[in-house]
């Protein structure tokens, strides 16, 4: 049996720590590729603007709607409405006007502010 030393293990215990605690698209992550939303108020954001009348959204209570697409999984997606990359400022640009990026979509445009907007995307980052 090999004997680690204390001060080893714990080092070894820590370093496991922080890589658990590092996970992806967590709320810094999403913070960091929507320069600076803020993740926690975009969640309050998608309930006052209602989006989960229509759509099903993961840690958002009450949403769970299948009149437009689900959003479980929205930050691994590749393409944002099937119709743009899966890009930080395409996501901002459909919150804020989606008929603007796709003339053809049911979803309307609920005057979303850029501010809300980048934090509603940066909510939605967090969704895996």
């Amino acid at each position: 049996m090999v004997m680690i030393p204390r001060r080893v293990l714990g080092g070894l215990l820590s370093i496991v720590l922080a890589a658990a605690s590092a996970c992806t698209h967590g709320e810094a992550d999403a913070m960091a590729l929507t320069h600076g939303g803020d993740a926690a108020r975009g969640k309050e954001l998608i309930r006052n603007y209602g989006c989960g009348s229509c759509h099903t959204i993961p840690r958002v209570p009450g949403a769970e709607s299948a009149v437009g697409p689900s959003l479980v999984g929205e930050a691994t997606h590749a393409y944002i409405a099937g119709v743009t990359p899966n890009q930080p400022e395409n996501m901002i640009r459909w919150i804020m006007d989606p008929p603007s990026v796709d003339d053809k979509t049911a979803m309307p445009n609920l005057h979303v502010s850029a501010v809300d907007a980048r934090d509603i995307a940066a909510f939605l980052y967090t969704l895996q």
